[in-house]
């Protein structure tokens, strides 16, 4: 399929033909869902903790006589009915760790790509160098592709300076080809990425990667 690829004024300048398997699939929404939760599941901590009732401070000692009073029975001031005591089945350190299998991330990330073009969300710009770190030089060039509304940018590789001309835009991120994900694909309005971007893309989950990987082995005569 082909893109427009507009320059930092916001004119066409030409079209790219892009790989099909990346920026043409039909989105699946089962993993895209699956692989946004396993990210989101990834960075927690997992250090939440409360304490039983054989962690809490306070006497041993039994509160009343077991007879005799007409009280009720109450063995522990460390008892969870009473204040300050314990906590039943409170959470305890663990991990929420999810592994996501490599063929599902690549589906999930050609998937969220696609689901951007689908969207017309997606803008390929020729090109992106900033001699200095301007962000109000970037809000126009934002502005003039109509992407202002916490945009995603990809670079072909790490560009400190795009990175500090962008940091101060509300919304706005800045990540090299190699670092993106779906998460972060799904969750800006606008994704703008440089020819390079798009090509680096194309190289690391392309269609001819899976379909080498897939292809038999050829038999060898003896």
């Amino acid at each position: 399929m082909q893109l427009k690829v507009m320059n930092r004024a916001g004119e066409q300048v030409g079209t790219i033909e892009v790989d099909d398997a990346v920026f043409g699939i039909k989105p699946n929404l089962a993993v895209l869902h699956q692989v946004v939760v396993a990210h989101q599941a990834n960075r927690r901590a997992g250090t939440h903790s409360t304490k039983t009732r054989g962690e809490v401070e306070g006497s041993t000692r039994k509160i009343r006589p077991q007879k005799g009073t007409g009280r009720s029975r109450q063995g522990s001031i460390r008892a969870p009915h009473h204040r300050h005591g314990g906590v039943v089945f409170g959470p305890k350190p663990r991990k929420y760790t999810q592994r996501i299998p490599k063929m599902l991330r690549r589906l999930a990330i050609r998937s969220a790509l696609s689901a951007k073009v689908a969207d017309n969300e997606l803008v390929v710009l020729d090109e992106l160098k900033l001699e200095q770190p301007k962000t109000k030089e970037m809000l126009t060039i934002l502005e003039a592709l109509g992407v202002q509304r916490s945009p995603l940018i990809v670079t072909e590789a790490p560009d400190r300076t795009v990175f500090l001309a962008a940091r101060n835009i509300p919304g706005a991120k800045v990540l090299p080809a190699t670092h993106i994900n779906t998460e972060e694909i799904l969750k800006h309005h606008g994704v703008i990425m440089t020819v390079g971007a798009v090509r680096k893309a194309e190289a690391l989950w392309g269609g001819e990667r899976a379909y080498k990987r897939l292809a038999p082995i050829p038999a060898v005569e003896v």
